[in-house]
């Protein structure tokens, strides 16, 4: 077909008084015009008519991954390509008697084809992420880790191919002769290889997803999980800053995933205070008339000593510190915030140099961050104005503290 055009435009131009050589040049630009109009209209074709029927066939089918990866953006950036390939059929018919410039356009159109072809490529990998819609799922960490491994595949080979094109040389020749390279290239490579075998890691073993909260006391961070990547794991800590780590320090080091205790049925407070060994003894009858009056215990209830697992001791005196336990105890097993099917007790830790430490350990229902601050505050400060009541004593220089 250019053949015939192009001889009938030579023959045209001759017999309307142009010389051979200028019926050439003539031919020539003739041509030229004709195959970017031809491109344009293969690119008008395909962006008018081919994208919206392709739309509406994958909108019909009941299958969603022809939804996912043949979505608007992909169809555009592959109408992109078309006009160029229909330009690199006609450069040898149109510029065979200009060898030179044949070879120079050719490899030009072969690069841009080439790095459309990629960024296609990369659009469709990109596509692949919203196969699985569950953003916190471990199917979905995988999926989003091997399109990331992929992309970075495709823009090798891409950068292979290009380099082929402009030095002229096979691309299985530049691929095969990059053995010799290997070591320089995972020394390129080393963070990306690494954050892979870490995602991995933490994905295969369900340590972390997208939208955990965990706390890297190391790093700083304390927050949400918005990203993660190859080489970074990027988290919105609660103050709105954001804070990125590399997946191989989640790995090496310890971090704390909060998300169990979220799904979970309670959220933990634990709570250590000091009493001062001076104040603690055996109740004097003011304290006795003390509890009695302000109802903490009954009559009967401090003269039989009724341990908090329910055996009955017979003990004459009762020391101060023994009915606070027990009434702590016996006021968070009742508390409607407190979740009493999980574990809850008030007990004593190792005697220090500071008093004897007493620890409030039990589990709110409530787990909304600041929900959960008010109600425990507002159970802890309950317990500790009960503290004068029974005569007891906190050491307040050594009140030490740790809370989940």
């Amino acid at each position: 077909m250019t053949d015939n055009i192009r001889l009938w435009t030579e023959q045209t131009a001759l017999l309307m008084g142009a010389t051979e050589t200028g019926s050439v040049y003539i031919t020539d630009a003739l041509l030229v015009i004709f195959t970017l109009l031809l491109s344009w209209l293969a690119f008008v074709v395909c962006h008018r008519l081919v994208v919206p029927i392709t739309m509406k066939i994958t909108e019909k089918t009941n299958t969603d991954w022809d939804d996912v990866l043949l979505n608007e953006r992909t169809l555009r950036k592959a109408c992109l390509i078309v006009p160029a390939i229909v330009v690199w059929m006609f450069i040898p018919k149109i510029f065979i008697r200009m060898p030179d410039m044949m070879m120079l356009l050719e490899r030009l159109t072969s690069i841009y084809i080439t790095v459309m072809s990629t960024r296609l490529a990369i659009e469709v990998i990109n596509s692949m992420k919203m196969l699985n819609s569950d953003a916190q799922s471990a199917h979905h960490q995988y999926l989003h880790t091997f399109c990331g491994v992929l992309k970075i595949v495709v823009v090798f080979l891409a950068v292979i191919v290009i380099v082929s094109i402009v030095i002229n040389r096979n691309p299985l020749t530049l691929l095969a002769g990059l053995g010799a390279t290997s070591a320089i290239l995972m020394l390129v490579f080393k963070d990306t290889i690494s954050g892979l075998v870490a995602g991995i890691r933490l994905t295969s073993n369900d340590m972390l997803h997208k939208g955990d909260w965990i706390t890297v006391e190391k790093a700083g961070v304390n927050g949400t999980v918005e990203e993660i990547t190859l080489t970074t794991v990027k988290v919105r800590n609660f103050d709105n800053t954001i804070m990125t780590i590399t997946p191989q320090t989640l790995v090496d080091d310890s971090f704390q995933n909060w998300k169990p205790m979220q799904e979970g049925e309670g959220r933990r407070v634990a709570r250590r205070v000091y009493f001062d060994f001076h104040s603690i003894r055996v109740i004097t009858p003011d304290i006795r008339q003390t509890l009695i009056s302000r109802h903490y215990f009954t009559e009967e209830e401090i003269s039989n000593a009724a341990t908090v697992s329910g055996s009955v001791a017979a003990r004459p005196q009762q020391v101060n510190l023994t009915l606070f336990r027990r009434w702590a105890d016996r006021y968070l097993a009742s508390h409607p915030l407190v979740n009493a099917d999980m574990t809850h007790m008030v007990r004593q830790l190792e005697a220090t140099q500071k008093g004897l430490p007493v620890e409030f350990y039990f589990f709110l229902r409530e787990k909304r961050w600041k929900e959960y601050e008010n109600q425990k505050d507002e159970i802890l400060e309950r317990l500790y104005a009960a503290v004068e009541d029974f005569g007891l004593s906190i050491y307040q220089l050594g009140t030490i503290f740790n809370e989940e």
